[in-house]
């Protein structure tokens, strides 16, 4: 026997002696368990309820169509999406992409769910309208939903049904503030005056603030109030501070309650056994901002956070499954009776012309036709997009690209700010394979190859592993022999989209509308080529 094989023996029989002693846990166990992140995409702003047994949890999409995903779980760890608030917010031309104007970054942010008395409410607010936005129903699952909306915009809200009857949103940055809503939730109680609840939210984590106590969520349990709320100290990470009190108007005591990886953002909720988590996220560089599970005991009337104050790798719940139909869907285009005309899965960036696209027209097919000229890509309408995934994901499709015009473009993006594309170009009189990077926020072609077929498969793979945040694109003219085409794109999480990546499905004209592209599928693998 060698060395290495008697090592690697001796470090196995050791290994097992440490986990009969209980010292250490067994490889099946740590298999059987849930692992963090929860989902490793951009879920961010989460808030979660439990109904009996079921939990469900809403989200921030943005200027995502359509709007606020709401999802379902039957153990806080496996989710898969069920509906949405909203098909479209508003007919404005930021929503629209209409005479150069957009909404990235803005849209709609940190929802909040919550259920009463048989209701379940989820609540929303938008800078681009500057309204609040409450979505009711009675079945969250197949609706209808009641909208009612108001202004102005609370930022970053918490919805609260108080015992008594009365209903509250708390919301601001630093300073906290409380307004009182009528009973039913629809509207701004006549002659409520707001008042300040807490001064100075941020006080806890010292005086050399950064990012102002924002993201409220309020909780009761056993009589007492829990306000939930992010802070980010300069020079720190994004921190977690708990308030509590007596009553909802205060005094307010309050305590840094988390500080581990920038794992921040959320709130708490318990299971049908008793145990309580708080659900938070964490900024991971381009996928985005991921959810987080860690464990809360009560010490003293306080939650504590986390395992000696760190978010552990794994979960006393049911092993994680694959994020495939759960967060993100393959497609291919293929649509019975009854069905949805998409997956929800799938999210158009900013609201989609319905006129210029379908699943119907060709069987099996998604077909997008230009409805005007554009020059910039950002302003592009109909990117029909879906979330990318970590720690590796790649991407794929195939076009049909035999009903260009002039001056058409079409293809695969990875879609951010600093986008990457690949695609056909249609440019005199010929059609070509183009990678095109924007990683200098501006689109340089980086490759071109000659087309002369119809057909043309594309894939792009991301690679967030540890953070190494690349894309690389690749084509293909069967389907099975793959050829990397361009150069890698270094991804990165910007302000202005405030998302992370997202693989996109585009066809636009710069030159005349009326070209139509028909894309035959798109698969979605947690994987990249070695």
């Amino acid at each position: 026997m060698n060395n290495r094989l008697r090592s690697c023996n001796i470090l196995k029989l050791l290994f097992f002696a440490l986990a009969l002693l209980g010292l250490v846990e067994p490889l099946t166990a740590q298999k059987n368990r849930a692992h963090n992140p929860i989902i490793f995409a951009d879920v961010p702003d989460i808030s979660v309820v439990r109904v009996n047994d079921n939990y469900y949890m809403s989200s921030t999409t943005m200027h995502m169509n359509p709007g606020v995903p709401i999802m379902k779980s039957k153990d806080l760890v496996n989710w898969k999406t069920i509906r949405y608030a909203y098909d479209t917010l508003a007919n404005m031309d930021e929503l629209n992409l209409a005479n150069g104007k957009s909404t990235y970054g803005r849209g709609t942010w940190a929802s909040c769910i919550r259920y009463h008395k048989g209701t379940y409410y989820v609540s929303t607010f938008a800078q681009t309208t500057n309204r609040t936005y409450i979505f009711s129903t009675r079945d969250i699952e197949k609706g209808p939903w009641k909208l009612s909306s108001f202004k102005p915009a609370y930022h970053d809200h918490s919805l609260f049904f108080e015992d008594d009857g009365r209903v509250y949103l708390i919301y601001g940055g630093g300073q906290l503030r409380l307004v009182e809503l009528t009973p039913d939730a629809s509207a701004v109680k006549s002659g409520s005056q707001e008042q300040v609840i807490l001064e100075n939210a941020s006080a806890p984590a010292g005086p050399d603030i950064g990012l102002n106590a924002e993201g409220s969520q309020l909780f009761k349990v056993k009589g007492k109030y829990y306000l939930f709320n992010i802070v980010w100290p300069k020079g720190g990470m994004r921190t977690v501070l708990v308030h509590r009190a007596d009553q909802i108007t205060g005094p307010w005591e309050g305590r840094v309650a988390f500080q581990d990886l920038g794992v921040a953002q959320g709130g708490l909720v318990d299971t049908p056994d008793g145990a309580w988590f708080a659900y938070l996220f964490r900024d991971y560089g381009s996928v985005g901002r991921i959810p987080y599970l860690v464990p809360v005991k009560w010490e003293d009337g306080w939650p504590v956070l986390g395992v000696d104050g760190k978010a552990p790798e794994t979960l006393d719940l049911p092993a994680n499954q694959s994020l495939i139909p759960g967060i993100v869907e393959p497609d291919e285009f293929t649509r019975k009776k009854g069905d949805r005309p998409l997956p929800l899965a799938w999210q158009w960036n900013h609201n989609p012309d319905d006129k210029h696209w379908t699943v119907s027209d060709r069987k099996g097919y998604l077909r997008i036709t230009t409805g005007r000229v554009d020059t910039s890509f950002q302003l592009v309408r109909n990117i029909l997009t879906q979330r990318t995934i970590g720690p590796e994901c790649s991407g794929s499709t195939a076009i049909d690209v035999s009903r260009m015009k002039e001056g058409d473009f079409a293809g695969l993006t990875v879609f951010q700010r600093r986008y990457g594309q690949v695609g056909v170009k249609f440019e005199n009189g010929k059609k070509s394979i183009v990678m095109v990077s924007a990683q200098s926020e501006k689109p340089v072609e980086m490759a071109r190859v000659a087309l002369s077929q119809n057909v043309v498969y594309l894939k792009a793979e991301c690679n967030f592993r540890d953070l190494a945040d690349t894309a690389e694109f690749f084509y293909s003219i069967d389907g099975k022999l793959w050829t990397k085409i361009g150069s890698p794109l270094k991804m990165a999480y910007t302000f202005p989209h405030f998302m992370g990546y997202r693989f996109g499905l585009f066809n636009y004209a710069t030159q005349s509308a009326g070209g139509m592209v028909d894309f035959d599928f798109f698969h979605i693998e947690d994987h990249i080529s070695k």
